[in-house]
């Protein structure tokens, strides 16, 4: 079995926040959402599970990172195309959500940052494949011919 990864992100508003995240395209997995938080399915391994700001502090003794002034984590997905990041941030901005900085394109990858409606991070980038193994070796082998 592969490693899920569920990370855990407080809210002020759980009902905005899953108008937000199913607007970009996840899907609420009903069996670990309560009162108390939304779990939302980003692929089969990727879980964000948004827990109201109240029952989240019942997690730790540590204070509370308030995401609309400060950054505790980003957390980044990459998307197939530099299109799909355009889309799904446009999405997030459509639901509630703002981008913090203009989009970055660095030529070996193009990223976008979105806030969620809370303040929490989020990253979206596409980094175009390399040439494959096979195609740099034919390249070679024809440069030397």
């Amino acid at each position: 079995m592969a490693t899920q990864l569920f990370v855990s992100l407080p809210t002020s508003d759980l009902e905005r926040s899953t108008r937000f995240y199913t607007a970009l395209g996840t899907t609420v997995n009903e069996a670990f959402s309560d009162q108390n938080g939304t779990c939302f399915v980003w692929d089969d391994n990727i879980f964000f599970m948004l827990i109201k700001r109240e029952f989240f502090a019942t997690f730790t003794d540590k204070p509370i990172v308030d995401p609309a002034v400060a950054v505790q984590t980003s957390h980044s997905f990459s998307r197939h195309s530099r299109d799909e990041v355009d889309r799904i941030v446009a999405a997030g901005i459509a639901a509630g959500g703002s981008e913090p900085r203009p989009p970055q394109d660095f030529g070996f990858m193009y990223m976008r940052d979105l806030d969620d409606p809370d303040g929490n991070s989020l990253g979206f980038l596409y980094a175009p494949p390399e040439e494959e193994p096979e195609e740099a070796l034919d390249d070679q082998v024809q440069g030397i011919a």
